[in-house]
């Protein structure tokens, strides 16, 4: 009999892209202010690009603080390291919700701070495995595996459109994991993971249907974004 695909991930190599992208992923917590009560209302999760301080992220995660005129809304960033999780408040510094993507920037020291490794995705392949990190339901860096299962689809987008060259994958990704990275096995960021399909078996609610925003696209994106402010990329 054939061997499950889940079962051809090598652990040596799962174990070796975690630890080396792990510090690379970050949680995003929104905030409401309610007088003197401070509410949580959503976990998300993002990527450090750079030593400047800029976090990037989906546009959905942090779509409260975008749409707020209150001042009311706000979003921290976790980075975790080997002290411990430290806590940044968070900025706005680009939003595409056509392409579901957001920037953010944070003021953490430059040390505290561990880029990913941006590598390609228009020369992924069908079957190539892949690894994603991200903070579902809130419970930090957890680290799902499997394969690229198709690519260029278009997935709804939050701004109403179609965002086109998305990765199909059955490596899990589940609320709190947006925004987080999409790896290959050489610790390279090739996507920024996005959203589920899901479907009722028996009751309950099952996935295996994930997609994410292809990292060409977060790049040219960011470029323009980051580009705005006069920071280089």
């Amino acid at each position: 009999m054939r061997p499950a695909l889940a079962a051809l991930v090598d652990d040596d190599i799962a174990a070796a892209v975690f630890e080396a992208s792990m510090a690379s992923v970050v949680s995003l917590t929104a905030f409401r202010t309610e007088g003197r009560e401070v509410v949580e209302e959503g976990v998300g999760s993002g990527v450090v690009w750079d030593r400047l301080g800029h976090i990037v992220s989906n546009y959905h995660c942090v779509a409260r603080l975008a749409k707020d005129t209150t001042g009311q809304q706000a979003t921290e960033v976790g980075i975790t390291g080997a002290g411990g999780t430290m806590r940044y408040p968070a900025r706005i510094v680009g939003l595409d919700p056509e392409k579901d993507l957001a920037v953010l920037r944070i003021d953490a020291p430059a040390a505290d701070l561990l880029p990913v490794k941006v590598g390609t995705s228009g020369d992924l392949r069908v079957g190539q495995t892949v690894f994603a990190i991200g903070n579902p339901s809130g419970l930090s860096h957890t680290l799902t595996a499997g394969v690229v299962s198709g690519l260029n689809r278009a997935i709804p987008s939050p701004g109403g459109t179609l965002t086109g060259g998305a990765i199909q994958t059955d490596a899990a990704i589940n609320s709190g994991s947006s925004g987080g990275a999409l790896l290959d096995s050489s610790a390279r960021l090739v996507g920024l993971s996005t959203a589920t399909f899901t479907r009722r078996t028996q009751g309950a609610r099952s996935s295996g249907v994930n997609f994410a925003i292809g990292v060409d696209v977060v790049r040219d994106r960011g470029v323009f974004l980051i580009g705005a402010t006069g920071t280089v990329w």
